[in-house]
């Protein structure tokens, strides 16, 4: 299926994990692809292994948490294919973990730059051109926990809340136009962000999945590419749970 033939996807965080599977999802479906991610060596492989099956890839090595890489994301698309069709947002971090009363405010400011500054960096740089052509999709990845708050997890879970409230903010700017925003809240997914979190911490999120199981990456993946093509036409500013049954509303 090419439903993303002659479409342009940039996707923050794709050297590895779920952003990687949502590049190689998008690529397949025909999109053409800038990656964005601050692992040099990972994105480069990762994008080498797109472009040998599928669509061309362009590739940036930078940290969301700085504004100048998401002008630079979107200077290599237009410069390259004029066009920018798709934004995923998946760049984060899980910070430390630890009670409020333990962390500094280092801390939240560190999650904060990666987890929302960058959101909103990407979304600010983007619609600009998506509204030159009156379409876009952009799909935020945000997080159970923004729903319901994980104990001693309050930079990671405030942050992923504050993405859901992004998300319907633009969502409500841009309605009327053709470009809509959609975010999902996946629980856990057995990705390397999970390293950064105890072995306790990661029981607790898995123990509240009523299915029982992580989520897999290809899941969330197809979920993703959903929101990004044509046949979603009606969400705007919507939240799309992918939780195994633990989301509550």
């Amino acid at each position: 299926m090419n439903r993303f033939e002659g479409k342009v996807a940039i996707v923050t965080g794709s050297a590895t994990g779920i952003g990687y599977g949502i590049s190689k999802r998008l690529a397949k479906d025909g999109a053409n692809l800038v990656m964005v991610d601050m692992d040099a060596n990972m994105i480069e492989q990762s994008a080498s292994e797109i472009a040998v099956r599928t669509k061309e890839v362009e590739i940036l090595i930078g940290d969301v948490s700085e504004t100048q890489t998401a002008q630079e994301a979107v200077n290599k698309a237009i410069n390259k294919w004029g066009q920018i069709d798709i934004l995923i947002n998946n760049a984060g971090i899980g910070g430390i973990n630890g009670n409020i009363w333990e962390l500094d405010v280092a801390e939240m400011d560190r999650v904060y730059r990666t987890n929302l500054r960058g959101v909103f960096s990407f979304c600010h740089e983007v619609i600009p051109h998506m509204l030159e052509k009156d379409y876009g999709r952009i799909v935020n990845i945000a997080s159970i926990a923004g729903k319901e708050g994980n104990p001693r997890m309050v930079p990671y879970s405030s942050t992923k809340a504050a993405v859901i409230g992004l998300t319907k903010s633009i969502g409500k700017e841009l309605a009327g136009t053709g470009i809509l925003a959609n975010c999902i809240t996946p629980a856990v997914v057995q990705t390397r962000i999970l390293e950064q979190f105890t072995p306790e911490q990661v029981q607790y999120m898995v123990d509240r999945i009523p299915v029982g199981r992580t989520g897999e990456i290809a899941e969330i993946a197809a979920l993703v590419a959903w929101l990004a093509s044509d046949e979603c036409s009606f969400s705007t500013g919507a939240v799309f749970d992918i939780s195994g049954g633990r989301a509550t509303y």
